[in-house]
């Protein structure tokens, strides 16, 4: 049976791998995008956007208009799309980290005082608490899963995995309260005035479930990795030199002391800020959710991560001068070339997408058809699930999507005697499970040049064959997880209870 699951897995490997170089693949979806938006121009593809009560129709980018935004946009596009400037900024500070030793002497310590048993379950549980700190996980965590793994004797590819599956298929989970709670939060509120003008959904409506959640995708994550992802993967045969777990050094040890100190240093300047009602690191809505400390941590972890290398560095003798310093950029930018090359076609085919409004009507018609169903609320729940994950191959962005559906849901729950809190929940289940293997994720493109580091063959193949086991296990758990909480009548947040009277 083992044999069995693993064989389907080298199949979708196989045919995915079989499909051109990714840049090419995302060029040959900007070109299709082309195509579509003019059959569906000629066809008159249209919806209602029950968000606006707007008609949203195809827009043809093969027409006059269209073929001027594609020339007047296409630099802004690439320059304009998101994971470009947030991993060059965050690649600046972690090049300095890692040139001077400070990421890798850091590492060797956690091998050293962490068992090794817990490992993968922590690295999981990280990427999952990671964002709260924006898109760290992906800039920090998952490469350095990789390396964590690799110095163990353990697949490297096996160890990104669980930090991808932790970071974007445990998205909505976290232990504490994130910047997409009050979002979501926000755009509920909206859809559930529609029926009731009064009713407010607090940021804090799903953190019971969600703080559940957590561990459950945890152990989740942690049984996929141990008991199938590193099973097929191997043993590892690349050509990647492997970390060398050893005793730190006097001026090792001397170096991470200072570098301790000065981390807590910046904790400390942020607390101050941050703390007091008036602080000065607030946000101007006085909120610390939406303070630049979190909104900007990209920012953050390059001062951070750059201050701490060079101090480690000059301590630990591996710098001698500014020189080493800017070649440790400069050697961390040398990783980055296939990368932009591949976010130049990405950027193009994601823009061109919306432009087209072809993930919009997408997400229009995937929800007028579940609020054609008739059924009880279990079945109601498992299809809305699955229809969220549909829609989010599609459609990248969580705001946008709920911005679409939940006017249609909220409203349709709250009619069947079910609340606004209960439908953003079993929302945000859908959207987090089809990360893993979305390639509108916005950070795909730099998970494909992570995998391409240990293993030059890997394509989108190799990820959605590695990540596929995480997705559907997610599924699943997530699901009987959503139904037992419904059977057993918990509340899914403070004052958030599962039915509206």
């Amino acid at each position: 049976m083992k044999k069995r699951r693993f064989n389907v897995l080298g199949y979708v490997e196989k045919v995915g791998n079989a499909l051109p170089h990714p840049a090419a693949l995302f060029g040959i979806f900007a070109l299709s995008t082309l195509i579509l938006s003019f059959i569906g121009y000629y066809f008159q593809w249209e919806g209602i956007n029950p968000g606006n009560g707007e008609t949203v129709r195809v827009v043809n980018l093969l027409s006059r208009d269209g073929l001027h935004k594609i020339l007047l946009e296409m630099v802004d596009s690439y320059t304009g799309f998101a994971p470009l400037g947030i991993v060059m900024v965050a690649m600046l500070g972690i090049g300095i980290a890692e040139s001077s030793g400070l990421i890798r002497s850091s590492i060797n310590l956690l091998l050293l005082k962490a068992p090794k048993y817990l490992i993968t379950f922590i690295i999981v549980l990280t990427g999952i608490l990671s964002n709260m700190a924006s898109d760290l996980g992906y800039i920090l965590i998952i490469p350095l899963a990789g390396v964590i793994f690799h110095s163990l004797g353990r697949h490297p590819i096996a160890g990104m995995a669980a930090a991808f599956a932790g970071v974007s298929g445990g998205f909505s989970a976290n232990l504490f309260i994130g910047t997409i709670d009050p979002l979501l939060a926000g755009l509920s509120t909206e859809a559930a005035r529609i029926l009731d003008p009064d009713y407010y959904v607090m940021p804090t409506a799903n953190y019971y479930f969600m703080a559940v959640s957590t561990f459950l995708i945890a152990g989740v994550g942690t049984w996929i990795t141990n008991a199938v992802v590193e099973p097929r993967l191997g043993k590892y045969s690349g050509d990647v030199k492997q970390e060398e777990i050893k005793t730190l050094s006097k001026k090792e040890r001397k170096g991470l002391k200072w570098a301790g100190l000065v981390m807590l240093f910046f904790l400390g300047l942020i607390i101050a800020g941050l703390i007091p009602e008036n602080g000065i690191l607030r946000a101007d809505d006085n909120s610390i959710l939406h303070s630049p400390v979190l909104k900007g941590f990209i920012a953050v972890l390059f001062l951070v991560a750059g201050t701490c290398g060079v101090v480690y560095g000059y301590i630990s003798g591996t710098f001698t001068n500014h020189k080493d310093v800017v070649n440790g950029m400069n050697t961390s930018y040398k990783s980055l070339i296939s990368f932009l090359v591949l976010v130049f076609f990405a950027s193009q085919f994601v823009a061109w997408f919306k432009w087209s409004n072809l993930g919009i009507l997408t997400a229009v018609k995937g929800a007028a058809f579940l609020q054609t169903t008739d059924m009880g609320l279990i079945p109601l729940v498992i299809l809305f699930i699955i229809i969220s994950g549909i829609i989010n191959m599609f459609m990248g962005s969580a705001s946008a999507k709920w911005a679409i559906m939940g006017p249609v849901f909220i409203p349709m729950f709250m009619l069947l005697g079910y609340s606004p809190e209960l439908s953003q929940a079993v929302f945000r289940i859908g959207d987090s499970v089809t990360n893993l293997i979305s390639p509108m994720m916005s950070f795909f493109a730099l998970i494909i040049v992570y995998f391409e580091k240990y293993d030059s063959k890997s394509g989108i193949g190799s990820i959605i064959a590695t990540m596929l086991p995480y997705s559907i296990a997610f599924f699943v758990a997530w699901t009987l997880l959503i139904i037992v909480w419904i059977w057993l009548g918990l509340p899914l947040g403070p004052e958030a209870g599962l039915y509206y009277n």
